[in-house]
């Protein structure tokens, strides 16, 4: 009875702490106003994303030219396109193309840069310098130009550009888990694992990746809203998203020529970028700051 009573209290006492952890967390991450409100105009686009189809007046992609270039009015909000589309609604789904493209781009670029980094941190040798080489080869080529160049190799589309941002991103992380390795492999723990007999990718995935993570949250929150400023570069380069697909970058670079006759034709997606970018960068900005233990009191 005192054993399981011991036991009980034991499980009560963690379960206290991950309590306790996780209250700080969220009162660190809110304690400024700031993140607050830009949390919230994430959960906005969130939204947006996920109800486009029921929020959008019209259908983003239905022509009337009798209808081109007509500025806002009670039917059309924020005016029509050169090719008499609902800006608004094109607006409402190019939120879900960008949203799309940023996570999924920053999910490869964290999954392959993750491997790798480990990889080369903890084998060390040939291993190490084969993968850093090749990571300062891409770090080197600024990302929009090496983002081009695989982009005519491979195509628009939102798989193939989530692919090329996420080749082009996955550097950042390669760097940042090499040197979490390289300070982690060497502690008592990681030692112990060897002696156990456990294997190097058991050791890697069981026992690094998780005293890593924070670090990797943190980066990937930040990599969201370049990814998607990328994005919409490329786009208005015509190397993204491909018409008739809503795409923010592509309306601001179809409307650009039109700026006299229906202004937010492009102004409305190009608030938009900037809204989107500014809160997942104050947010992440946040989250660094709630996983920082010195700010939640934890040293």
């Amino acid at each position: 009875m005192e054993g399981n009573s011991a036991a009980i209290t034991d499980r009560q006492l963690t379960g206290g702490r991950k309590k306790n952890k996780w209250k700080k967390f969220v009162k660190v991450l809110f304690g400024r106003k700031i993140v607050l409100v830009s949390f919230a105009g994430v959960l906005i686009f969130l939204f947006i994303a996920i109800f486009a189809p029921w929020l959008a007046p019209h259908d983003p992609n239905r022509t009337n030219l009798m209808d081109s270039l007509k500025k806002p009015c009670a039917e059309y909000l924020l005016g029509t396109d050169n090719s008499g589309r609902d800006v608004l609604s094109r607006v409402l789904y190019g939120t879900r193309i960008s949203l799309v493209v940023g996570v999924l781009a920053v999910m490869i670029a964290c999954a392959i840069g993750t491997f790798f980094g480990m990889t080369a941190g903890f084998f060390g040798g040939a291993v190490d310098d084969i993968i850093n080489r090749v990571s300062e080869a891409i770090r080197s080529i600024p990302q929009i130009v090496f983002a081009m160049a695989l982009c005519a190799v491979l195509g628009g589309g939102i798989i193939n550009l989530s692919i090329v941002l996420g080749i082009s991103n996955m550097a950042i992380y390669i760097r940042m888990m090499r040197g979490q390795v390289l300070s982690i492999k060497e502690t008592d723990y990681i030692m112990a694992g060897k002696l156990q007999g456990n294997g190097s990718f058991a050791l890697m995935f069981r026992h690094v990746l998780p005293n890593s993570i924070s670090p990797i949250i943190v980066t990937m929150t930040q990599q969201v809203g370049q990814t998607i400023l990328a994005e919409a570069g490329l786009s208005f380069l015509g190397l993204g998203i491909s018409q008739p697909t809503a795409s923010w970058g592509s309306i601001v670079s179809d409307g650009r020529n039109f700026l006299l006759q229906n202004p937010t034709f492009s102004i409305a997606p190009g608030i938009c970028i900037a809204l989107l970018v500014i809160f997942l960068n104050t947010l992440g900005d946040g989250v660094r700051d709630a996983l920082d233990p010195r700010l939640r009191g934890e040293i």
